[in-house]
């Protein structure tokens, strides 16, 4: 009977299996991390423009709900853009119109129509970069007292906010139903600049 020589690993081979199986692990957790870091970054970037993609999203529906001007009617409104004077703040505003976005509730008497006005304001921060975006909203339009808009903060770090309408042939940076225009622009174009 012959003997059979073990078969096993030597230790040079055992050093060079270690030596790979570390190669490949680094490689690994290199891939690894470069994933986390490029999610990071991701979940910063969508953080970052969400409150600019709910503001649009804001000012789009309250602009598809527009109420159109008429000679007379306590819910037909106006529609301004450009350095118009607000009827509810006294105070100059970017875009002032009566729109169809109020939500119906039982336990508030007014119906869905409501004036919307949106501006740029100083932060209450004085050290963050640019403007606030605010919405104000006056629901009570039947009201005969004086009725205070409620502010809704929107976002953030805006330079500059634009709003231009289209008439059918051209863009402009001022609308006024109570004055010149009889009618809704055929498209507004909406322009937010962010600081920095």
């Amino acid at each position: 009977m012959k003997l059979q020589p073990k078969s096993g690993f030597t230790l040079i081979e055992l050093i060079l299996a270690v030596g790979v199986m570390a190669i490949v692990l680094m490689a690994i957790s290199g891939v690894f991390f470069s994933a986390m870091r490029l999610r990071e970054r991701t979940s910063e970037a969508v953080a970052e423009s969400l409150p600019v993609q709910q503001a649009l999203s804001l000012i789009r529906r309250d602009l598809q709900g527009a109420m159109p001007p008429a000679t007379n009617g306590v819910f037909a409104g106006d529609f301004k853009v450009g350095d118009v004077t607000s009827l509810s703040l006294n105070r100059p505003v970017d875009i002032e119109l009566y729109t169809t976005t109020g939500a119906l509730r039982q336990d508030q008497p007014w119906g869905e129509v409501q004036r919307v006005t949106y501006e740029l304001r100083p932060p209450a921060d004085r050290s963050a970069p640019g403007q606030d975006l605010v919405r104000s909203v006056t629901r009570n339009l039947l009201s005969t007292m004086p009725q205070s808009p409620v502010d809704q903060w929107l976002m953030g770090g805006v330079q500059s906010l634009e709003f231009s309408c289209f008439d059918g042939t051209q863009w402009r940076d001022y609308w006024d139903t109570t004055l010149t225009d009889t009618n809704l622009p055929v498209a507004v174009r909406v322009r937010i600049q962010l600081a920095g």
